[in-house]
This record gives C-alpha cells, sequence and structure tokens, in this order.
C-alpha cells in the first residue's frame, strides 16, 4: 500500500488563487439569501441570479483546478483557514477547507452538472408561481454540498452534511401542498436522521479516541489506534453513509424522494446528495485501510444494494422511479468498490463522476418526456416519442448506453475497473458486480422500449413536443459527457494518477484478464438488453399493468419491502420504546411527583380539623400533650 502524500505530511496553507476557495462556497449561499431574504422583491430576476451564482461557483471552481494543475503534485494539497471555530484546552477545530485533488473533482462535478440543472429549470419551472423559493433551495443545496466536501474536518463536514439533508427535505416537498410529497420529504428527512447518528458517534468516536478530528490529524493518529476502536468508527461512518446514499437499509427513501420536481431529481441523484456516503468513505480512507472488517462490511452493504436497486428497477413503470432504482444500483456499485480499499477507492471515485453526467442527462431527459406527456410518469402511456422527442430520445440514448457500459461510452471506463477490481478480491463478489451489469442492461432497456419505441399508448388530448432550448442545452452537454466523459478522464486526465496521492492506489493482481472479462462483461450485458428490447419494444406493452405476476415481480413492485422492514425494525420498537418511555414517565416519575403532592394534601387536610379555632379544642390538645409528656417522663425514670 503506498504512503499517501498529502495527508502523511502536513498539508501547506493557501495562497494565491486557492484562497478564494471560499468563493466556491460564499457565491451560492450568498444567492440563497438573498431570494429568501428579499422575498416578493426578487420574484422578476431571483432565478436568474440564482442561475449566475451557480456558475460562478463553477468558474471559480476551473480557477482552482487551472492553478493547481501548475503546482507539483506534493503541493496540490493545501488548507485554507477562515477562523477559529471552536478551542478548548488541546482541543482545536478550525473553520477551514481542504483543497486537493479529491474535493476539486467534486466541486467541479457539483458546480458543473449543478449550474446545467439550474438553466434546465428556468425552462422547467417557467410557470411554477413559487419559482424565486425553489432557486434559493437549489442554491442552498449547492452551497452545503459545497461545505461538505471542501470542509477540512469532520465537525464542518457534518454542517455541510445536515445543510445538505435539510435542503433536500425542502426540495422534496417543494409542492407540499401534495400529500405524497409532504410525506416523501418526511421520510427522506427521518431516514437520514438516522444515517446521521452514526457520523455524529463516528466525530465523537475521533474526539474521544484520537483528540482529533481533523482529516489530517486523524490520518496520523490512525496507526496508532487500535483497530477495535477503527472498525467502530468505520461501522459509524458506513452508518452515515447508508443515510445519505440510500444504501441498504436507509434506502427505501429515495425511490419517494421522486415527488419532487425533477431538477431536484437530477441533482440529489446525480451530482450532490446521494454521493456524499461514496466521498466520505474515500476521505476516511486512512480509517478503512486499517478497519478490514469495517470495510467488509462497506463491501456487503454495497453488493446488497447494487442488486435489490437493479431488481426494483425491473418492475416500475413510474419513469423517474425506475431511474431511482438505477440510481440506488449504481451508488451501490461505488461503495462496493470504495470497499475494496486502495484497490477500488480511484474506481468508485471515477464511476462517480461518470454516473453524474448519464444519470444528471436522464433525468433530465425523463423531466423533458415529463414535460412533453402532461406530466404523466407513467411509461405505460408513452411509446414511440422518439420521432416526436428527436433531441431527448438521442441525448437520453447516450446516457443509456453509457450506463451499460458499451464502449467507448462513460460508464465503460469505469463500471468496468469495478468489476475488474471486485473480482481481485473476491470471485462471489465479483459475479455480484458481472450480474448486477447484466440486469441493468434489462431494466434499463425496458425503460429505453417503453418510452421511446413501440407503439403510442398516449391518453387522449396529449401531443408530444420537444423542449424548449433551456432545457434542451443541458441535456446536450451532459451527453457530451456521457459520450466522451470517460475517455477524457483516462487518456486526458489521468484519474488513476489524480486520485492516487490522496486516496491511494494498488493494482489488483488476482482478477481475470481484462482480455477475458471485458468480453464476458459486453456480451451479459447484450444479453439482457436483448431481452428487454424484445419483450417491451417488439411486442406490445398493456396500458394497465398485469395483476397477474410473480411474487418475485410482487416484491419488486413494493421495493422489495423496503418500507415494510423499515416499520417493523426501525418504526415499530421506537414507537414501542416511546409508549414505554410515556408509561414509565406518567406513572413512575409522574406518579412519584404526584404522589408526594397528594399526601402532603391529606396530611394537611387532616392538620386542618386540629386547627379549628375553637379554644376549648386547643385546651383539650394541650391537656394531651401534656399528659404524654408526664408519661414519657415517667417511663424514663423507672427505667
Amino acid at each position: 500500500m503506498q504512503i499517501h502524500m498529502q495527508e502523511a505530511a502536513s498539508l501547506a496553507q493557501a495562497s494565491g488563487v486557492s484562497s478564494l476557495a471560499w468563493l466556491v462556497i460564499a457565491l451560492p449561499l450568498a444567492g440563497a439569501a438573498i431570494l429568501l431574504l428579499g422575498g416578493r422583491r426578487t420574484n422578476a430576476w431571483g432565478h436568474y441570479l440564482a442561475v449566475l451564482m451557480a456558475v460562478g461557483s463553477f468558474v471559480v471552481g476551473v480557477l482552482l483546478l487551472t492553478d493547481m494543475l501548475g503546482k507539483p503534485v506534493a503541493d496540490r494539497g493545501v488548507i485554507i483557514p477562515l477562523w477559529d471555530w471552536i478551542a478548548v484546552a488541546g482541543f482545536h477545530v478550525p473553520v477551514a477547507l481542504q483543497l486537493d485533488q479529491l474535493s476539486i473533482s467534486f466541486v467541479l462535478l457539483i458546480t458543473g452538472v449543478g449550474s446545467l440543472i439550474h438553466i434546465y429549470s428556468l425552462g422547467y419551472m417557467e410557470h411554477d408561481p413559487d419559482r424565486r423559493r425553489f432557486f434559493a433551495y437549489l442554491n442552498f443545496f449547492f452551497a452545503a454540498m459545497l461545505t461538505l466536501v471542501l470542509a477540512d474536518n469532520y465537525l464542518l463536514l457534518y454542517v455541510g452534511w445536515e445543510g445538505v439533508g435539510l435542503a433536500s427535505y425542502l426540495l422534496i416537498g417543494f409542492w407540499q401542498y401534495k400529500p405524497s410529497a409532504a410525506t416523501a420529504a418526511k421520510k427522506a428527512f427521518i431516514a437520514n436522521r438516522v444515517g446521521d447518528v452514526g457520523l455524529s458517534l463516528a466525530v465523537m468516536l475521533m474526539f474521544a479516541v484520537i483528540g482529533s478530528v481533523t482529516f489530517e490529524g486523524v490520518a496520523k493518529a490512525a496507526p496508532a489506534v487500535s483497530e477495535h476502536w477503527l472498525t467502530l468508527i468505520g461501522l459509524a461512518l458506513l452508518l452515515a453513509a447508508c443515510g445519505k446514499s440510500a444504501q441498504f437499509p436507509l434506502q427505501s427513501w429515495l425511490l419517494d424522494a421522486m415527488e419532487g420536481p425533477t431538477p431536484v431529481s437530477a441533482l440529489i441523484h446525480a451530482a450532490t446528495m446521494v454521493t456524499a456516503g461514496v466521498y466520505l468513505i474515500a476521505r476516511s480512507h486512512a480509517i478503512f485501510d486499517l478497519a478490514p472488517n469495517a470495510r467488509l462490511a462497506v463491501v456487503i452493504i454495497g453488493g446488497i444494494t447494487l442488486m435489490m436497486g437493479a431488481v426494483i428497477g425491473t418492475a416500475k413503470d413510474d419513469i423517474k422511479k425506475a431511474l431511482a432504482g438505477s440510481t440506488m444500483s449504481q451508488i451501490g456499485y461505488m461503495v462496493l468498490g470504495a470497499g475494496l480499499g486502495p484497490v477500488g477507492y480511484v474506481f468508485a471515485l471515477f464511476h462517480l463522476i461518470t454516473h453524474g453526467f448519464f444519470k444528471a442527462g436522464m433525468f433530465l431527459g425523463a423531466g423533458s418526456v415529463m414535460h412533453g406527456m402532461h406530466d404523466n410518469v407513467n411509461m405505460r402511456r408513452y411509446g414511440a416519442l422518439r420521432t416526436s422527442m428527436v433531441v431527448t430520445y438521442a441525448t437520453f440514448g447516450l446516457g443509456y448506453l453509457a450506463i451499460l457500459g458499451i464502449p467507448p461510452f462513460a460508464g465503460f471506463w469505469s463500471k468496468d475497473e469495478i468489476i475488474k477490481a471486485a473480482f481481485g478480491q473476491n470471485t462471489f463478489v465479483g459475479l455480484v458486480t458481472l450480474i448486477g451489469a447484466a440486469v441493468t442492461a434489462f431494466y434499463m432497456t425496458r425503460l429505453m422500449a417503453m418510452t421511446f419505441f413501440g407503439t403510442a399508448r398516449w391518453e387522449d388530448g396529449v401531443h408530444p413536443h420537444e423542449s424548449p432550448a433551456t432545457m434542451t442545452v443541458p441535456m446536450v452537454i451532459l451527453a457530451f459527457g456521457s459520450v466522451f466523459g470517460g475517455m477524457a478522464l483516462v487518456f486526458v486526465g489521468n484519474i488513476q494518477s489524480w486520485l492516487e496521492p490522496v486516496v491511494g492506489f494498488q493494482e489488483t493482481t488476482t482478477a481475470p484478464s481484462s482480455a477475458v472479462l471485458m468480453p464476458t462483461t459486453i456480451l451479459l450485458v447484450l444479453v439482457g438488453a436483448w431481452i428487454g428490447f424484445r419483450k417491451y419494444a417488439m411486442q406490445a406493452v398493456p396500458v394497465e399493468a398485469p395483476a397477474n405476476v410473480s411474487w418475485a415481480t410482487v416484491a419488486a413492485r413494493k421495493d422489495l419491502y423496503g418500507d415494510a422492514f423499515n416499520e417493523t425494525v426501525l418504526m415499530r420498537p421506537g414507537q414501542w420504546l416511546t409508549r414505554t418511555l410515556v408509561y414509565l414517565d406518567r406513572r413512575v416519575v409522574d406518579g412519584a411527583v404526584n404522589g408526594t403532592a397528594g399526601l402532603v394534601g391529606v396530611l394537611a387536610s387532616a392538620l386542618r380539623r386540629i386547627q379549628n379555632g375553637f379554644a376549648r379544642s386547643y385546651a383539650l390538645t394541650m391537656l394531651i400533650g401534656a399528659a404524654i409528656l408526664v408519661a414519657v417522663a415517667m417511663l424514663v425514670r423507672m427505667s
């Protein structure tokens, strides 16, 4: 295992262009503040301001990359201190940014893809009366996610982490007048809070065991910490990643998150929220490298989610939910790759970047289809749209080829490397990734065929039409990334050498030869695609989902009972615990307090009868008291 130069030695202080990294966060944050505080006065131009702030953030990111490329590899990682945050005894946490090859890659992905989604939203949200508020939330989402990936310590990362959770709640539930949207927002918020417990526990364990929460401090101290503690910290970080990246068993919120506007789906699923868990694992490689059991848990979770998402995608008729199942599966690939350690970190991040191109493009394509189909999301009411929506069909089709991993499209260069690395670690894990690729080909071909091929199954009064340029131009740019993004990162960007100084890299020596594995993967993908095309493009698609289906189809339609699992394992025990605590509070705690008060009341009532205001009663009391005293005195004397 190679030593990671930038985290084994102290990072340099920023100077020159790199000292302006704070602008990447400040611009969208300022946009959100202006739109939210300015209120209706900004309605006429607020959406343009939001787009300008997003694009400005991207421009700053490009300048930072250019400056970084001009430096020697060993000097590319820098710290940008902003101000002191916590300084108690020997515990010091600054508000500081860490700019290196890993963080700048995420900055460019978030701001680049995110800016295109902002532009797309100009057309998609054109007639929404709350458009200003929507763009304010988009800018806030931007700022929170950029804080997450630029933070130089886990505590500041946690601030961005929670900001992303809040922004997702606001955006998923943007159309809160729809009960389904309000419920989906709450579901996402609560599921993420469960995962956030993991991150908070990890930060507290770092403080208690290591005494530092900065990435640099943790990386330096990790080799001296026992594997037991590192495993606990790693598992806590994995729980956090499961929440944000919708991994088993906290995956069910992702499908319901489709209730938000389509640009939100593209932003969450392609470039921001769901990638946060993968970033967290990669950034915490110093812990996972020394905790093999925690890394094994990462592989298992990624593998389970990979297959779950793929199976769910085979049965969804809602175009956005089919893509959501795909996202769940593809993030599973990334998590699994990150769990392979130095063999897979680079390839997991590589697939994360290429996925950002083609998945954002397909989600925007789905929004374009909905725009032309009067917001209908049911693919059984689509069909033959390739002639009515040529640009949407072409750009979506290129994203489709990329996610299948057909050479030379983007997904081929990244996903195949994860499959190869998985075989190098464990044959069973490799087979899971290989089968997942075949199932991906089937369900994505199903989606493509039901939408763009076959016969028209449109509802009466629907006349499909191409979307405006504000929507199609971002789709074209993302399609360009779907075609050339993978090749550019391999042959021009040299993604392996670029990320190796930060996360390390180790060649796998036990994997099957690419000459054998690559044709096998492509063959299985083509078989899955042929089965999907034959069933859904060459045969009639019923406009109503068949009721007489197998138990597997029923399970897939019900998201493999993810909600039922959460209800049984999380919600019901939580309700039982809450009711038990309420009972103890009312009967024991309140009972003790109220019982004491009642006893005092009874005694007071008894004593009140003595104080009746009659002199003869008081005289009698004095006589009885004197008699008692005399009796006691005589007994004492006799003894």
